[in-house]
């Protein structure tokens, strides 16, 4: 659908397809300069190395944007096996190296239901919770420790898809408030050779499936003949 600039004024509900390397805000911030309205926020952050299914509202529809963060949430991607790294992904370099060939997909399986359901979530140290009014992720980058609490969080699935060498392909299914990369860290811990978050994908937020969704260059393409 091609909405016009009344329309966005008005309120509309935007699907964008994340690229890699970009931020959320930055996705807002290309938006709000191509279509030049103040009013515009996004329902839940990607981090800047995940790509996928960013719900975006204009106008009136700013209104919904709780609703949609508190919506069901599919992502798939990678985890590497046999290192960990400080931030729990690709964000910091890989440490404390072990081997994985003994780890088989099987092997993997069997701790899967310990990770499903209705668990508790240690958030990475390096996020955007906020301890004493600032980010935790610049606490960390100055070398400050601080302790998180665990958070209650729900994983309706989580499949193991593929497993190659060291990297394991995953489809997750939970709810908002969820760390894909937490995920991983814990599943690395509780095989006993490491793991970090090496690709992740947002593919569904509730209905709304990322194939629906525009890429930032379809977009400007769409809007542009427009408008």
């Amino acid at each position: 659908m091609v909405y016009t600039s009344t329309q966005f004024e008005e309120g509309v509900v935007l699907l964008i397809d994340k690229p890699l390397g970009w931020t959320s805000f930055d996705v807002i911030r290309k938006l709000r300069h191509l279509i030049r309205i103040r009013k515009i926020g996004h329902a839940g952050t990607l981090d800047p190395l995940a790509t996928g299914l960013l719900i975006v509202c204009t106008g009136k529809f700013t209104k919904r944007i709780n609703q949609y963060m508190a919506q069901q949430k599919e992502y798939t991607g990678t985890i590497t096996l046999g290192a960990t790294t400080p931030t729990y992904d690709l964000e910091s370099e890989p440490i404390n190296f072990k081997p994985t060939d003994q780890i088989t997909l099987d092997q993997i399986k069997l701790h899967l239901p310990s990770f499903t359901g209705p668990i508790q979530q240690i958030p990475p140290a390096h996020s955007a919770i906020k301890v004493d009014g600032k980010r935790v992720y610049e606490l960390a980058r100055k070398g400050k420790e601080v302790k998180l609490e665990p958070r209650a969080v729900h994983i309706y699935a989580f499949e193991v898809l593929e497993l190659h060498e060291a990297q394991l392909q995953f489809r997750v299914v939970c709810s908002t408030g969820t760390y894909i990369r937490s995920l991983a860290n814990d599943l690395g811990q509780a095989l006993g050779c490491g793991a970090y978050l090496s690709s992740l994908r947002r593919t569904r937020i509730g209905e709304f499936e990322v194939t629906a969704a525009y890429t930032i260059e379809t977009f400007i393409a769409n809007f542009a003949t427009t408008n």
